[in-house]
């Protein structure tokens, strides 16, 4: 006898979901939890198990359909019985629907979840003073011209659709032999010796040096006509490693791929493109909105000389105690913010609205949730009791969350419960940016870029790794002061990372 399964409730009183997969065929043979098929909430995706044994019998939902809890989406005949024909094909959809598959390849691949470091600004070193011959020397360093097709071996799915141009090579200054005293003239004296170097200048343009990177991944980037200051680098001490010229271009090509079919799509699509608002899209403009005109949002801003900081993180990347752990600047921004939140407790609660009388209830755990874009769109999840992990272990978690959040396989669980969020706009190379406070929250960080600028300290002006902290809390339970305690609480440890030790 056929067992007809009905679309269940995936969790949290969900209504809707959208079929995304099927896992079997009619005519299958399945066992009592095999996965049946993989479904889109509003949450995250799911994969649903078979509740019997048995012969798979009909597909009575087409993949890319979206149905509501409760309906027949398949049946499985007992053993013996015969299955039905295989479902029709998904119909096509108004407009251009084109739904995200839960298994995204490298070519489709998002940015990284956590910020992979600063990089240096692109300028150069001052001139040595040292004795030179009567001749005149060169006139310096030319300027690149024309342009190249920025593209990577790691990224043959990518077609080259624009003719490279070779950049034009820069002239190598010529290695100088121990200066010797010039042969004198007999119509002009010895030039006199140089005077002692000094900077040249004012204190700003002592601040110039060269983006960092070692030989190799600087020919590599002349090859490809890629700036290495366009580059967000992760190595050691602001260098820009193989990896992050790999990654940076590949993310190039496939925008420059991508870039030439976008006009053309009119003939295919109409001049009005039309896409569906379902899913996680669905899910995040309710929430958006929600907060939005829900809770009075105030928005606080600082910016915050994060140099300890990124030596803190370069140490701990060469620790052994954690060796083969991602770590970035977030780390220690999501400690910091564990951190401030135990000395300001009020940022760590909900507005929560009753007949008989509003309530702030204050939580005294720290449900960490971090906004991650994803190829389904932006989720945040949240790491579970943050405040008992310790730093190798909050590191562990955050590579976790990514990992979780770019493959699409955020449970539901993990996206309820958040009571305070970390939204990283810095691995954008965004400055600041004001962020919206996440449902049944009432505060939310927002961390900026690190990058090298002029900052004064004790009178002079030198170069330190900056960035800036942007806050957004719920004025119903947050005053100004006490937003501006909890985000100088934050901007402190960014500036002494060894305050966290006491």
């Amino acid at each position: 006898m056929a067992q007809t399964f009905n679309l269940p409730d995936a969790g949290e009183g969900l209504t809707e979901a959208e079929i995304v997969s099927w896992k079997v065929s009619p005519g299958d043979t399945v066992a009592i939890n095999d996965v049946l098929v993989e479904i889109e909430t509003a949450k995250s995706l799911v994969e649903l198990p078979s509740p019997w044994a048995g012969t798979v019998g009909e597909l009575l939902v087409a993949e890319g359909v979206t149905v509501e809890v409760g309906t027949p989406i398949i049946t499985v005949l007992e053993t013996g019985e015969t299955a039905a024909a295989p479902a029709p094909a998904a119909p096509a959809a108004a407009g251009h629907d084109d739904p995200t598959p839960p298994d995204v390849g490298p070519q489709a691949a998002p940015g990284p979840l956590v910020g992979s470091g600063p990089r240096a600004d692109a300028v150069k070193r001052r001139a040595r003073h040292t004795p030179t011959r009567p001749q005149a020397s060169g006139a310096g360093r030319s300027s690149q011209t024309g342009t190249a097709t920025q593209k990577s071996a790691a990224a043959p799915q990518e077609p080259d659709r624009t003719p490279a141009v070779t950049p034009q090579p820069e002239p190598s200054p010529r290695p100088q032999a121990a200066p010797t005293p010039p042969a004198p003239a007999p119509t002009a004296p010895a030039p006199a010796p140089a005077a002692p170097s000094r900077p040249a200048g004012n204190p700003i343009e002592r601040l110039v040096q060269r983006v960092l990177a070692k030989p190799p991944v600087r020919k590599a980037a002349k090859d490809l006509g890629i700036d290495l200051a366009d580059v967000t680098a992760s190595g050691a001490g602001g260098e820009v490693t193989r990896e992050d010229l790999i990654s940076y271009a590949e993310q190039v090509a496939r925008n420059q791929a991508r870039a030439p079919q976008f006009w053309n799509a009119g003939a295919k699509h109409g001049l009005i493109e039309k896409v569906p608002v379902r899913g996680v899209r669905k899910a995040t403009a309710a929430a958006m909105v929600q907060s939005a005109f829900s809770a009075p949002h105030v928005s606080i801003f600082v910016d915050v000389d994060a140099t300890r900081t990124m030596e803190f993180v370069q140490r701990l990347k060469a620790s052994r105690d954690f060796e083969g752990i991602k770590v970035s600047p977030l780390l220690i921004l999501a400690k910091a913010v564990i951190w401030a939140a135990a000395r300001n407790p009020q940022v760590n609660a909900s507005w929560v609205p009753g007949d008989a009388g509003d309530e702030i209830h204050i939580k005294h755990f720290m449900n960490l949730g971090i906004a991650a874009a994803t190829p389904r769109g932006l989720m945040v999840p949240n790491i579970k009791n943050a405040q008992d992990l310790t730093l190798k272990e909050l590191a562990v978690a955050l590579g976790d969350l990514a990992g979780t959040a770019r493959a699409g396989k955020t449970k539901p669980a993990d996206m309820q419960g958040g009571t305070l969020s970390i939204t990283n706009i810095g691995v954008l190379g965004i400055d600041i940016g004001t962020p919206i406070i996440n449902p049944g929250e009432v505060a939310i960080v927002a961390f900026g870029t690190i990058r090298q600028k002029p900052w004064v300290v004790s009178g002079e002006v030198i170069a330190r790794w900056i960035t800036t902290l942007g806050g957004s809390f719920d004025h119903r339970v947050v005053d100004g002061d006490l937003s501006a305690r909890f985000m100088a609480d934050v901007a402190a440890i960014m500036e002494e990372p060894a305050l966290l030790l006491e």
